[in-house]
């Protein structure tokens, strides 16, 4: 590790003035070259200084140490561009053996390495006990699992743990112990691996049989503290919570009032509707809590009205305005708390995304402005070379179509030394995606061929395939309607394998003519013919297949199984991949591809959000096993069911609800889904009452308002936001429209990038100059 002491000298020196002093001119830049031990010589300051006292200019009696700084310099700009490329932070060493071992630490082996390494360990949960390796989650069939032996999976677990420690080891290196200790997520890192091994250890010792693993709690932990956006996203939330919490009071004290409102209404002793609505729902305080909270999500409307609405109809306004108020008023300020709370700290995290680009970059000029510096006799004069930013270029980890893009930009200035505004202008193209030009069309000699050429290269031609697909798809839903009441085996299959081979020899005329009329290389260019050339190419195997086996459809043509796949399940494929390419003709339609377009960019640039999500999912998960593993038995093994085995109409038994348990964490995943759902969770509820008790309620209502409340909502209005930006720039914007659509990358910032603002060059200049490892000259 570097000497604390060398590592605190400025490896740049100040060129204009650092605190309101001008840098003596003809001072080099990068001045101070850290060698790794062993290596050569340290060029240092002093001898910099000596060179200078004997009256030899840098570069004349030191040219090897000229050369190692200027290698020093092209390297910090390469880390700092590819550090903005990234949003990373650029507070960390700079010295040489610290940039190559930060380039390996974020390098595409190394961060793909720790990638597996976090889902290894996430899946372990799938595999340890209690295994998910049955072929179904219902109690009642449920054979016996496979369990790993004691062992197996903790020396899997082992050596994630030994990656993850290197992991924080390299990266409390790379930023120094004074911003390691300043760093929440690094501490927390380190307290969650020392608990991950105190807590292995103890279950090697116990042999595995230890009744809690903590450790299965604190994984999900590795996944967040990988990702910035998803530790944004994180705190995000966090900082919304307050505003969150005001709407859940207001939403605690209608639930409150009206459960007072219906033990007074509902306690009739006359009224037979008013008892049945008593014993039912309102039979004491917390049944009639939650069964408020249930109407809260409509998912037991209007069941709960029923017994006494149909008594007497006023009753009904009891429920209507406890719907009204909550569901429709209180719900949605929620929504919208949420959409404009967290947007607003959204638009934070965002903002300094940019400031980190911006920051890198300009740190990067800075320090090729240095190596200009060298030998200047003119200050004014201060800029990047070209050719030195070429070769930073070349280093730098990015697409080859970015650097051509860069490139050409560079080239088709004039020339001169790059300024601040130019080398920041280069490195806008970073967010945009390069599209590339489509090979030009074959020229044919002969006037008929261009002619079909033409014919079949217009855009008027997809409109006629869009169409024929469409028709296809109509006919599979006729035959679909005719023979819902015909079972399989009793089907006639002739008209519609007869009108399947004309669709099929139909796609492969298509793809042919296509393919003579773009030219071999154009034509698998586009994403939308090499979607469907896959498929036709597929439909086409698929039906020689069936010709080859079952032979040419003709009347009565219902064969016995042959092979792997009857011939109704080779019609049912055939059919379904002809559905499947019916979405060709979303990019056609505009307001389609809009909302396609928006779903795409979701899932491409808001994957922190889905994190959250995994995180949620696996540590309720986790916690439901921990508390209800082994609560839901077999019917002929409970102790509850009825003796003349009768059960109530609509609860977790008459329904057969049996797969939905925390026996194992697969299971517990999907139980989760449908709680989340909210569709008739109202049974869920009252089930894990009865077989594991009242308190199980809170781990439900938990639930509900972490997944449903917060994180549909937070989702929702994302989706808004992503689709209101489309839609104001497919509007307003029409003049920039073809230039964003064809060139604009969607990034994490992007999707609001005309919101965002600017950062100053002071904000800049400050940040700068308070890098703890790299001094930077004003």
């Amino acid at each position: 590790m570097a000497d604390t002491r060398e590592e605190s000298e400025p490896l740049l020196s100040r060129a204009r003035g650092g605190s309101g002093r001008d840098c003596p001119r003809g001072v080099p830049a990068c001045s101070s070259v850290q060698e790794s031990p062993g290596s050569g010589p340290v060029q240092s300051r002093s001898g910099a200084r000596a060179h200078q006292a004997a009256g030899s200019t840098p570069g004349q009696g030191d040219r090897p140490g000229a050369a190692a700084r200027r290698d020093l310099c092209l390297d910090q700009a390469v880390v700092l561009i590819e550090d903005a490329i990234q949003y990373r932070s650029i507070n960390h060493r700079m010295d040489a053996r610290s940039l190559w071992l930060y380039r390996r630490y974020y390098s595409g082996s190394s961060q793909w390495i720790l990638s597996v390494t976090i889902f290894l360990i996430l899946a372990l949960a799938f595999v340890e006990t209690p295994s998910s390796l049955t072929r179904t989650s219902d109690v009642r069939y449920r054979l016996a699992p496979w369990e790993p032996p004691c062992g197996l999976t903790e020396g899997v677990e082992a050596l994630c743990l030994l990656v993850f420690a290197a992991d924080v080891s390299v990266k409390s290196y790379l930023i120094g112990w004074a911003q390691f200790r300043r760093n929440p997520w690094l501490l927390a890192y380190l307290v969650v691996l020392v608990v991950s091994l105190l807590d292995w250890i103890v279950s090697l010792s116990l042999v595995c049989q230890e009744p809690l693993r903590v450790r299965r709690l604190l994984r999900p932990f590795f996944l967040m503290q990988n990702s910035s956006m998803m530790k944004k996203t994180l705190k995000c939330i966090r900082r919304s919570l307050p505003e969150m919490a005001s709407v859940g009071l207001l939403l605690a004290v209608h639930l409150c009032l009206f459960t007072v409102f219906g033990m007074l209404l509902f306690t009739g002793e006359k009224d037979a509707g008013q008892d049945r609505e008593r014993l039912t729902y309102f039979f004491n305080l917390p049944e009639a809590l939650t069964t408020l909270l249930v109407l809260l999500t409509t998912a037991n409307n209007p069941d709960v009205m029923i017994p006494v609405y149909s008594r007497n109809r006023a009753y009904a306004i009891f429920f209507i305005a406890f719907t009204l108020i909550g569901s429709l008023f209180l719900m949605n300020l929620m929504t919208a708390i949420i959409y404009n709370q967290f947007r607003g700290y959204l638009m934070m995290s965002l903002q300094t995304s940019l400031l980190r680009r911006r920051l890198g970059t300009r740190a990067a000029y800075k320090v090729l402005s240095s190596v200009t510096a060298e030998g200047e006799t003119h200050p004014e004069r201060l800029g990047v070379k070209p050719e030195d930013f070429l070769q930073v270029l070349q280093k730098v980890q990015l697409d080859s179509d970015h650097k051509q893009a860069i490139t050409e930009k560079l080239h088709s200035r004039g020339g001169g030394l790059l300024s601040t505004d130019e080398f920041q202008k280069l490195f806008d193209e970073f967010e945009k995606r390069v599209v590339k030009e489509h090979p030009p069309r074959p020229e044919y000699r002969s006037p008929f061929l261009r002619t079909t050429q033409f014919l079949f290269g217009h855009h008027y031609f997809d409109y006629l395939g869009n169409l024929m697909a469409l028709g296809n798809l109509v006919t599979i839903c006729v035959f679909l309607v005719l023979d819902a009441h015909v079972l399989p085996k009793d089907r006639d299959d002739f008209v519609l394998g007869i009108l399947n081979c004309i669709f099929i020899l139909y796609y492969l005329l298509e793809m042919l003519l296509k393919a003579f009329s773009l030219g071999l290389q154009g034509y698998l260019s586009y994403s939308s013919n090499v979607f469907d050339g896959l498929l036709t190419i597929v439909l086409l195997v698929l039906e020689i297949s069936t010709l080859a086996v079952y032979g040419f459809p003709h009347r009565g043509w219902k064969p016995a199984m042959l092979g792997l796949l009857s011939l109704w399940d080779m019609t049912r494929l055939v059919n379904v991949l002809i559905v499947f390419r019916f979405l060709r003709i979303i990019p056609s339609m505009k307001l389609m591809s809009l909302v396609a377009s928006t779903i795409l960019d979701l899932i491409k640039n808001m994957r922190a959000f889905g994190g959250i999500l995994v995180v949620i999912y696996y540590v309720f998960a986790i916690i439901g096993i921990s508390l209800f593993r082994g609560v839901v038995v077999a019917p002929r093994n409970s102790s509850l069911a009825s003796v003349n085995g009768s059960v109530p109409c609509g609860s977790f038994e008459q329904l057969e609800y049996w797969p939905n348990n925390f026996d194992d964490f697969a299971a517990a995943l999907v139980t989760l889904w449908d709680v989340m759902i909210v569709n008739n969770w109202q049974v869920f509820l009252d089930a894990f009452r009865r077989y594991a008790g009242p308190w199980s309620e809170v781990y439900f209502v938990l639930w509900w308002l972490v997944s449903s409340v917060i994180w549909v909502n937070l989702f929702l209005a994302l989706i808004l936001e992503n689709f209101l930006h489309k839609w104001d720039r497919r509007s307003h914007l029409q003049s920039l429209t073809e230039e964003l659509e064809d060139t604009s990358e969607m990034t994490e910032e992007l999707p609001f990038r005309d919101v965002l603002e600017e950062p100053t060059e002071e904000e800049l200049v400050e940040k700068l100059s308070r890098h703890p490892h790299l001094q930077l000259c004003r």
